[in-house]
């Protein structure tokens, strides 16, 4: 015979969910407290009470795709929302060292834009990943932010796991392309179960040599992927 609650039980329940009520309630006062003392400001113009003006917005608008960068075997195809300078550079830049998460969905409808103009089909999204320690230290992986938005707007499915980075590599500032490609060979790993058949895009913030997005696709075919695209918000110039 199961058990029945008792009478203390019920209070019990009752009094943690109360609790727990109040802790939400409170949470939500700080959060609008600080954002009165701390309102948000647009990462492009610094405009009050935004995280990402429509003014910024239409200037991103109007720049131009960059539909074919440097050509990889890996890769089927790779292109960028635009190059690395101006309101997308400040976006970025927010977005990956000022913890300006939301800016990730408007970059992420420009994603989109990109892919439909593009014509790629593909069956799922992965943000090229962060080392665990990396991780731990910013936060958040902006690439995963990106990536996720991307595939609620496209309604096709985002793995944020499907690979890893396995060696902590040394940051790709101020490398040249030969060093880039050393830094990052065999840095990453692929989920075999999952991607075997499937065409994937790659997301990731800012495409300087192609070092990662080609270190990351090899990975990703040695899991058995059918094929694999890749797209950054930026490139930088040639």
């Amino acid at each position: 015979m199961p058990d029945v609650p008792t009478t203390t039980t019920f209070l019990a329940e009752a009094r943690a969910d109360a609790g727990l009520l109040r802790y939400k309630r409170f949470e939500r006062w700080i959060e609008g407290a600080l954002a009165l003392i701390f309102p948000p400001r647009c990462a492009g113009c610094g405009r009050v009470d935004t995280h990402w003006c429509p003014r910024c917005q239409r200037e991103i608008d109007a720049v131009p795709f960059v539909r074919s960068l440097h050509h990889f075997e890996s890769l089927s195809a790779c292109a960028a929302t635009g190059i690395h300078e101006f309101r997308l550079q400040d976006a970025v830049h927010a977005l990956k060292y000022e913890h300006a998460v939301a800016v990730a969905e408007p970059l992420a409808h420009r994603l989109a834009r990109c892919v439909y103009e593009m014509g790629w089909e593909f069956d799922l999204i992965a943000p090229v990943p962060l080392h665990e320690e990396r991780l731990r230290s910013r936060g958040y992986n902006q690439a995963e932010k990106l990536a996720t938005a991307l595939g609620d707007i496209l309604s096709i499915p985002c793995h944020p796991y499907a690979l890893r980075r396995i060696r902590n590599t040394s940051s790709q500032v101020g490398l040249n392309h030969i060093q880039r490609q050393e830094n990052v060979a065999d840095a990453f790993v692929a989920q075999e179960e999952g991607l075997q058949g499937l065409r994937l895009l790659l997301i990731d913030d800012v495409y300087t040599t192609g070092a990662t997005m080609d270190a990351c696709a090899r990975a990703a075919q040695a899991a058995g992927t059918r094929a694999v695209y890749a797209l950054t918000v930026t490139a930088a110039r040639a």
